[in-house]
This record gives C-alpha cells, sequence and structure tokens, in this order.
C-alpha cells in the first residue's frame, strides 16, 4: 500500500505555499550537492525555497543559475558566529519561512538556534552513516526532525534514544531520466583512445584519500599483469591528482590509465564504461554506485559503510573485500559478458525499486509538510496557509499517519 503523495488533489481545496530555508553546511563538490540539485529538481511547486550557503562556489552559481530562489552567504561553523545567527534569523523572516531544513551537523546547529528564536520546526538531513554526539545533542535540545537515508544511522538515532516520531529513513536517490542505459552519440572510447573490444574499468569520485583511487591503481595494476590488453579510466578531481598520475608512471600504465576532469554531467560515461570498481575506505551512501547502477553498470566495490546496502550482492553487482579482492572479482566478471548484462539490468531495476530521486524526494516532501503543522500549536504562525489549505494539510497528515499505522 502506497501513498501517491505528488498527485494533483481533486478537491475544493488548493495547495498552501510553504516556505522553506535550506540551510548547506557545505557548498563544494559531492554527494550532498548532488543530493540537493535532485531535491531541488523534484521538489513540489508548492514549496517556495531560500539558501543559505558557507561560501560562494561553482554550486552557490548553480543554485542561483535555477533561479529557485535567493541565495545568502553566511560563515556556517560548529560553534555559531552571532552574525550568522543574525544574519539567518533576518533571512527567515525576510522570507516568511515555515520550516528551517538542514543539511551538515554545523547547519543543523545554526539551524536549531534560528528555528528556536523563531519558533519555526527544524528538519535536519543526516547525510553520513553516524548520528554524531553534536548532532545529538541539538536533536534533543530543540527537538528537532531527523532524516537519515541509511539504516545505519537510522537505528542508531533509535538506539540514541530519538523517538521514532522523530526520525524518517529515506533513501539518497538518483535522477533515473538522466542517468540510462543508452551509449552518447559522440564515441567516448576513440576520444580517449581506448579499442572498442578492449575491456574499459572505471573509478568515479573524488581523488582524495578515504575515496581510494590509490587502492583503484593497484587492483588495475594486477588486472593489467593478467589481461595486458586492459584500459582504465579515472575521472575525478582532487589532491591526489598529481601523486595518482605519478603513481601510474612508477606503475608503467600511462598508456593504459585515461584521467578525465569531473564534469557537471557525467551521465554519458557509464554506459561506456564494462565495471565501475568502486575502492572506497570509507563511504555513506554512495552517489556513484547509484548512478552506475541506473545506467546497467555493473560494480564492484569494497564492502564498507553504506555500500552493503546499496549493492546487492551477486545479483546488482559483486562486493569485495579489499583491493586485491576487487582485482580477483573483476577479471573473472570479464570473463562472462552475459553475468555482466544481467547485474547491469539488475541494478537498473534496483534503483528504479529503491534509490529513485523522484519518490524519495516526495517523501521528504511529505516530512517537512507534516513538521510545518505539528510545529505550529495552532496554525496562525503559518504565514501562507490559508483557512481551507491548513485543513487540507491537516486531513493530509491524519491520513499519512493512519497509513504509517497500518504499515
Amino acid at each position: 500500500m502506497q501513498k501517491n503523495i505528488g498527485a494533483a488533489k481533486d478537491d475544493q481545496y488548493s495547495q498552501p505555499t510553504i516556505n522553506v530555508l535550506e540551510i548547506i553546511g557545505n557548498a563544494d563538490r559531492g554527494g550532498m550537492e548532488n543530493y540537493l540539485k535532485n531535491f531541488i529538481a523534484y521538489l513540489p511547486v508548492e514549496f517556495q525555497l531560500t539558501f543559505i550557503c558557507p561560501y560562494e562556489s561553482e554550486f552557490t552559481s548553480y543554485l542561483r543559475e535555477l533561479d529557485k530562489g535567493s541565495v545568502y552567504i553566511a560563515a556556517i561553523e560548529d560553534d555559531p558566529f552571532w552574525n550568522s545567527i543574525q544574519m539567518a534569523t533576518e533571512v527567515a523572516r525576510l522570507h516568511q519561512v515555515d520550516i528551517i531544513h538542514a543539511h551538515m551537523p554545523k547547519a543543523h546547529g545554526l539551524a536549531g538556534l534560528v528555528g528556536s528564536l523563531i519558533k519555526k520546526p527544524v528538519v535536519a538531513t543526516v547525510h553520513g552513516m553516524e548520528i554524531t554526539s553534536h548532532e545529538l545533542g541539538i536533536t534533543k535540545t530543540v527537538n528537532s526532525h531527523l532524516v537519515t537515508n541509511n539504516q545505519q544511522a537510522y537505528l542508531q538515532a533509535l538506539a540514541l534514544g530519538i523517538l521514532p516520531s522523530n526520525v524518517d529513513l529515506i533513501n539518497n536517490g538518483v535522477d533515473t531520466s538522466v542517468f540510462r542505459p543508452i551509449k552518447s552519440e559522440t564515441n567516448f572510447r576513440s576520444r580517449i583512445l581506448v579499442p572498442e573490444t578492449a575491456p574499459l574499468v572505471g573509478f568515479m569520485g573524488r581523488l582524495e584519500y578515504e575515496k581510494g583511487p590509490d587502492l583503484f591503481l593497484k587492483a588495475a595494476e594486477h588486472i593489467h599483469h593478467q589481461l595486458p590488453d586492459a584500459h582504465f579510466v579515472v575521472v575525478g578531481d582532487g589532491s591526489m591528482k598529481d601523486q595518482l598520475r605519478l603513481l601510474c608512471t612508477r606503475m608503467a600504465l600511462d598508456q593504459h590509465v585515461h584521467f578525465l576532469d569531473w564534469k557537471a554531467e557525467n551521465a554519458h560515461i557509464y554506459p561506456e564504461i564494462d565495471i565501475l570498481a568502486h575502492t572506497s575506505r570509507s563511504d555513506g551512501t554512495s552517489l556513484v554506485l547509484m548512478e552506475a547502477m541506473a545506467c546497467e553498470c555493473p560494480t564492484v566495490a569494497i564492502g564498507i559503510g553504506g555500500v552493503l546496502e546499496i549493492v546487492e550482492n551477486r545479483s546488482s553487482g559483486l562486493l569485495a573485500t579489499d583491493w586485491e579482492d576487487v582485482a580477483l572479482k573483476i577479471l573473472n566478471l570479464l570473463k562472462h559478458p552475459e553475468m555482466i548484462r544481467q547485474m547491469g539490468r539488475a541494478g537498473r531495476i534496483r534503483v528504479e525499486k529503491l534509490f529513485n530521486a523522484s519518490t524519495n524526494t516526495l517523501r521528504v516532501a511529505e516530512v517537512l509538510r507534516r513538521q510545518v503543522i505539528r510545529g505550529s500549536l495552532n496554525l496562525k504562525t503559518v504565514g501562507n496557509l490559508n483557512r481551507n489549505s491548513k485543513t487540507s494539510l491537516l486531513r493530509d497528515i491524519a491520513s499519512n499517519d493512519s497509513l504509517q499505522k497500518e504499515l
């Protein structure tokens, strides 16, 4: 039984406008920023957004180009500065904010203070695998609502004493209309000088220690010794890039490892790769894995963190214990083209079912709508809701609560 929360209402009540202040604790390239791009794209039109980010970046330029709401810059620290509290409070009042939505613990701290000052509810999306003591303290002090994206963080929240009514588990997701198993018209392989018949293994992500790009190169060296015609592509940017190029030279892999800069849209690359290797030392709910699976590109991943919840072992991909196991599993998989195709199809089905950005964003929207009502002792504090709209929202929330009890 599933509620169609995205459908237009056919009754006499108009849909209310809900003003949301998004306080974002980072503005770089990463999983949280990609999550927000999907969130903004699929959030229902009744939500009007305003953004506070910690500094100017490509991400803030992207937000302004979207023209979905005003973008403000304020320092966001674990111990918020008074001028940041003052500025965020004034932004909330200026835009008649009904609810504050925070991303990352330090943004949650600022959101909690501002929400308490203006008496508006706060929702914090937890993007990692753990509830930090800092975030737990904020949640219990200001009674904010948590949205986690993995089982580990959700169950930890419950174990730490957060009430089930104050936390939701909603998976991350990818845009399945963008990430599709369709090869681009441009000849990707010829552009990077890889023969059409050569096996191509890929790595996508930030070139930082925790993402394990050096472990990928160790696996590549092992694979190359066994399969000399294999090629490898590394897509990403980061502080380890020069070090990785030097490592390639030492491994005599210069002609077989191809480095590409990270682009805003990399969806066309996944269908060109035979297998994606995921060698992170630490990871949460990896969007790269979901993107690859959506494009029917099978994955071989070191089984850590949120990877264990994303890859269905021996169905949509393979889990490995370390970089050497990654190499051995890739070598074996390359011997079975039909298994590669089957895993690719299974990955796409799994993403459509569990990690669909459109569906999961609507679930977050429902949480925001509920908290707007529950955070108001009387509906007069919700500035944009007329009487009929308030009644409509209350009826929806009651219906949703009944649904949760049935489930």
